[in-house]
């Protein structure tokens, strides 16, 4: 059984880390993550929310007999961006549970 003092103080560090995953929540959110592919054919811009915010496309990327390709390189240049904003949400989540011992996934 849990006595009276470590459940208010096992609350306290609840409240604790709720509040810095808060606080880590919103600097993820003011974030931007770039992407370029190809060589710098496509550069993709995303935000830590996961909004796409800009796609540009460099005029030599654009061939009218290969468009699979220039379709291929925004896809990989949008997937990348993201890829970069789940890993440094993941790093950042882990700085705050890592010695919780939580199994993957729970945040």
């Amino acid at each position: 059984m849990f006595g009276g003092a470590n459940m208010a103080g096992m609350m306290k560090k609840v409240q604790k880390m709720q509040s810095e995953m808060a606080r880590m929540q919103e600097d993820l959110k003011s974030r931007v993550y770039e992407s370029s592919v190809g060589g710098g054919a496509v550069t993709a811009v995303m935000s830590g929310e996961r909004f796409l915010k800009s796609v540009k496309v460099s005029p030599a990327a654009v061939d009218p007999d290969d468009i699979e390709t220039l379709e291929d390189l925004i896809v990989a240049a949008v997937n990348e961006c993201l890829r970069k904003v789940e890993d440094d949400a993941a790093r950042e989540l882990g700085k705050l549970t890592g010695g919780l011992g939580l199994p993957p996934g729970m945040f």
